[in-house]
């Protein structure tokens, strides 16, 4: 392995992941600057239980509107997400723990999972552009972001081998996405991730005070409207 390569895997890698992590400090900082709204509704519900559902709702795919209509939004969900897990941790397995892609069936799992992850990242550009009412709320950022990731499933399908006998090429390019990555998803809507449960918990917090949360199946009222008749009395 040339030096340039061992340097971009460990040292540039952790300069870069140091710098997201600042960047992300400061973000939290500023944010638990602010207050969180009270809510001076009624209360009819449970804010916990609200809390805990809206959580929880990234694993329940018939709570989301648009899955319900298409469950293959949820699969592909699912995929490409497991993608961005197989990338994220190649790029420490292949420094670290290059033995584990030492085995055959490691490596073929870490392939069929970006491959397919590629193929998601493929489908949803093309809908992005081709529908309208998506291509109307787009950003630059949204397609850049999309096309780097999809990208970036295809880099570490060849290089997840970690075969740098055979050639540097995959892997340079690989940890040089890696690095661009890191340095560049702060700053991008990529890094939703990180709002997440903040927005789930108030979310949650809100709609459970209020007997929104959960939300109930086949049509049935939500939570709070079992208390309709004690608040009219």
């Amino acid at each position: 392995m040339s030096e340039f390569l061992k340097i971009l895997e460990n040292e540039v890698q952790l300069v870069a992941l140091a710098f997201m992590s600042a960047v992300y400090v400061l973000r939290l900082l500023w944010m638990f600057r602010f207050k969180a709204p009270q809510d001076f509704s009624y209360g009819v519900g449970s804010s916990k239980v609200g809390v805990a559902y809206s959580m929880m709702n990234v694993a329940m795919p018939w709570a989301m509107e648009s899955v319900r209509r298409n469950w293959s939004f949820y699969f592909q969900f699912v995929i490409f997400h497991l993608g961005v897990v197989a990338a994220i941790s190649a790029t420490f397995i292949i420094p670290y723990w290059p033995q584990l892609f030492d085995v055959k069936v490691v490596v073929w799992i870490f392939q069929i999972t970006l491959a397919a992850a590629f193929f998601v990242g493929i489908l949803r550009l093309i809908r992005r552009i081709s529908k309208p009412a998506l291509r109307l709320i787009s950003t630059p950022d949204d397609y850049f972001s999309l096309i780097l990731m999809t990208s970036f499933f295809a880099s570490g399908v060849f290089a997840v081998p970690n075969k740098h006998t055979a050639g540097e090429w995959p892997l340079i390019i690989f940890f040089a996405m890696t690095t661009f990555f890191l340095i560049y998803v702060p700053f991008s809507k990529i890094s939703h991730y990180l709002y997440y449960p903040f927005t789930r918990y108030f979310l949650g917090k809100l709609m459970g005070h209020r007997g929104v949360f959960p939300r109930k199946r086949g049509g049935e009222k939500p939570a709070g409207l079992d208390n309709e008749k004690a608040l009219t009395k």
